[in-house]
């Protein structure tokens, strides 16, 4: 059959263009009820015990599971297929079977959930080393990384999932190189006119590192000496002032029913800010849409869900340290601010469960669109001023600049590879 036999086929069946793949449907049930059975049931047919496939497996096993709309070429690709459905018996496709999801997609799911939500408890552990001078630098080239794995997984996989075709086809992953190309050349040409200029005209009013480290530190040691009052042996951290914990009245101790409420000792709820609750419902947002995404992505593949993963999982480290500087300058404690934090993370969990269910019974198009917008906007609205922002801050003279730029760089270009190189040998990685 020649391309003007299959145009023929669209525009009959179809619009001009593409065939929707309910009309794909009747197509191959016209096709196989339309034959003498004596013709598929004889002996000799080599295919008279090969299972029917249905119009949504047949097209996954050619790379298009999320096509909504057959093109000519790639109806051209399954008409072999096609074809030999005429062959099976067990044709037309009649039930719809019951998919059963891969243990493999759970488990991995929960993993990589969980691997995110241990990331995102680090940033609490480095809340200390801000104060380091080489602190700036490391956390700038962690955004850079940040920024240039969410950028490319939203460019080279989950916009073009969203759009129903396959990534490596039609040069896609040489056009998205592109898209980086036209963004990096435009970031280093600002970049270095800028500094040549010797002019800075950006000024970000918050940043990670702008805050108070000492009251920070100081609320931890705190914390940590308050919550050791009951035992023989006191950490042994500088403190700015000594602290003498009161033990607490008995009418306080008995309101506490669950032993964690020693644990959770610290600021009333209404003394907290109020930002320290919007950051917290934020967060459970943000992690359910991250969890929504993630498990989509390993029901499309698990080379997909790990690389959508990696993404995130950059992100969360410098995201996450930010929100907990906020958190306890805001007024909670450390354990209160692990408490809530651990709550957000359970939506993350919520939102892999029903993005496996939903990428397993329907094709999950619109929830890699809401994910490839939101990596879209964290990355290029939010964590790329913010790691301007460092470099206005914290870069003194030619040679500071410099040494940030390279790093900033270095971050951009390592995250963009590491997504490409997961785009372009995706076939041939086997995760099993």
């Amino acid at each position: 059959m020649d391309e003007h036999q299959f145009q023929d086929i669209l525009r009959f069946y179809g619009s001009n263009t593409s065939l929707s793949t309910a009309n794909l449907e009747n197509f191959l049930y016209l096709l196989t009820t339309r034959r003498p059975p004596a013709s598929v049931d004889s002996v000799a047919n080599p295919l008279r015990n090969a299972e029917c496939l249905s119009v949504s497996d047949l097209l996954a096993v050619f790379g298009l599971a999320n096509v909504s709309e057959v093109t000519v070429d790639q109806l051209e690709l399954v008409c072999p297929a096609v074809l030999t459905q005429v062959l099976l018996p067990s044709c037309p496709y009649m039930t719809p079977h019951s998919q059963t999801i891969d243990s493999k997609v759970w488990g991995y799911g929960f993993l990589a959930v969980t691997i995110i939500n241990l990331a995102s408890l680090l940033g609490l552990l480095l809340i200390p080393f801000t104060k380091k001078s080489y602190f700036p630098k490391v956390l700038t080239y962690f955004i850079g990384v940040a920024i240039g794995t969410l950028f490319s997984n939203a460019a080279l996989q989950l916009v073009p999932e969203a759009l129903g075709f396959d990534p490596k086809a039609d040069d896609y992953v040489l056009k998205a190189v592109g898209i980086f190309g036209g963004f990096y050349v435009l970031f280093f040409t600002e970049r270095v006119l800028k500094m040549a200029l010797k002019v800075d005209s950006e000024m970000a009013d918050v940043s990670i590192t702008n805050f108070s480290n000492d009251t920070v530190i100081h609320n931890i040691c705190n914390d940590l000496i308050t919550n050791s009052v009951n035992h023989d042996v006191i950490p042994n951290i500088p403190c700015d002032k000594p602290v003498h914990p009161s033990v607490s009245p008995v009418s306080d101790q008995e309101a506490c029913v669950f032993l964690t409420c020693r644990w959770l000792r610290g600021e009333r709820v209404s003394n907290i800010k109020t930002v320290a609750w919007m950051i917290t419902l934020s967060d459970g947002l943000h992690n359910f849409i991250d969890g929504l995404a993630i498990g989509a992505s390993f029901t499309l593949s698990l080379l997909t869900g790990f690389s959508t993963s990696i993404a995130i999982v950059c992100e969360e480290f410098p995201h996450e340290l930010g929100d907990f500087v906020i958190l306890l300058t805001s007024g909670m404690s450390v354990p209160q601010a692990v408490f809530f934090n651990l709550l957000s993370a359970i939506c993350c969990y919520l939102g892999l469960v029903l993005g496996i269910l939903l990428g397993s019974n329907i094709a999950p198009n619109a929830i890699f669109a809401i994910a490839g917008g939101m990596f879209l906007y964290i990355s290029l609205a939010d964590m790329f001023p913010e790691m301007n922002s460092i470099m206005t801050t914290y870069a003194k003279g030619t040679s500071g600049k410099v040494i940030f730029f390279v790093l900033q760089n270095c971050g951009l270009l390592t995250g963009f590879s590491v997504i490409l190189l997961i785009t372009m040998f995706a076939g041939n990685i086997n995760l099993g």
